[in-house]
């Protein structure tokens, strides 16, 4: 079984908090798929405005927490650790679908597989389930870039 902890996943992912949405690989199988954690607390700063008499995590966040799993898995794909230079990209989501909040307490279990890699073009699918429940589902691409030249490639 293949697994990170949150320090692990500082090494391959650049975002930090606030919008770091992934706190443990549970497990991925290189070039196929790959599941983890966010852990939603009521501390999260989105709560303090969205929405404060009845907290929801943004879908836009969840979306973001799908996306950074699906880097994760590329470059665990990839074998190698991003550098200083290194930018991922989100290009693109499809078939967005949002089936129930998510709330303070609440454990979002994400699961990411890979349909579709060409010329630097990385295309997932993505679901994130609370209890067993789906919460959000998507289509997913990102794009790796060298930043130097990304303003020009992306």
């Amino acid at each position: 079984m293949n697994s990170l902890d949150i320090n692990q996943i500082k090494e391959y992912l650049p975002h930090r908090y606030p919008l770091l949405l992934v706190d443990r690989v549970l497990d991925w199988d290189s070039g196929k798929t790959i599941t983890a954690i966010k852990n939603v607390t009521i501390n999260e700063e989105f709560f303090n405005g969205h929405f404060p008499h009845k907290p929801v995590m943004p879908g836009v966040l969840m979306i973001e927490a799908l996306a950074q799993t699906a880097a994760l898995l590329s470059f665990l794909t990839e074998d190698r650790k991003p550098d200083a230079n290194t930018v991922v990209y989100f290009i693109g989501i499809d078939n967005a679908r949002f089936k129930r909040p998510v709330e303070p307490g609440d454990q979002l279990k994400m699961e990411v597989a890979i349909t579709h890699c060409r010329r630097g073009i990385w295309k997932y699918t993505a679901k994130a389930t609370v209890d067993g429940q789906v919460a959000v589902e998507a289509d997913l691409m990102c794009t790796m870039r060298d930043a130097v030249n990304a303003s020009k490639t992306a």
